[in-house]
């Protein structure tokens, strides 16, 4: 009992901490870069530069109009979230599997409240080597890639327990 408690106290500052680290990094991406050149680090392996995203992954939909983009990427993304956490509440998914869709969804939400407060999403981080690189991204999509990467392997390979 203490266990299982244990384990969703994780899950839930797991949640909260990866909420906040992403609004706070993009207040402070908002406030910093917006309007400022991007700037580069470590010999241009990570560069910060500020983009309002108003499409998904990697600007994909920007260009779609106003009606359409609001229902794929705000109703849409929000009935997926819904849909996710029923999915792990309807099978009693614990563990690893828990992880994986605790992750997916604090990103999704953070970036979705992001579309339905701003109609855009603050993306700033951007790395690689030399002319391969990774589109403009934030702390949100990196939860929500890394809670896919924990939920495929759990799927596919890890055992499900709250160890």
């Amino acid at each position: 009992m203490i266990h299982r408690i244990s384990a969703r106290l994780v899950l839930l500052v797991a949640v909260v901490s990866t909420i906040g680290c992403d609004r706070v990094t993009k207040h402070v991406a908002t406030t910093v870069l917006a309007g400022a050149s991007a700037r580069s680090y470590w010999a241009d392996t990570v560069r910060l530069e500020y983009v309002e995203n108003t499409g998904g992954f990697l600007g994909l939909g920007a260009d779609w109009p106003d009606a359409i983009r609001t229902t794929v990427f705000a109703a849409g993304t929000g009935l997926l979230l819904l849909m996710t956490v029923g999915v792990a509440a309807r099978f009693h998914w614990h563990g690893w599997r828990l992880l994986g869709v605790g992750l997916v969804f604090a990103g999704g939400a953070s970036n979705w409240v992001d579309r339905v407060v701003r109609g855009s999403v603050v993306d700033f981080m951007n790395v690689g080597v030399g002319p391969l690189r990774t589109g403009i991204f934030n702390v949100a999509d990196v939860a929500i890639m890394a809670g896919a990467a924990v939920l495929v392997l759990a799927l596919g390979t890890l055992p499900d327990s709250d160890g």
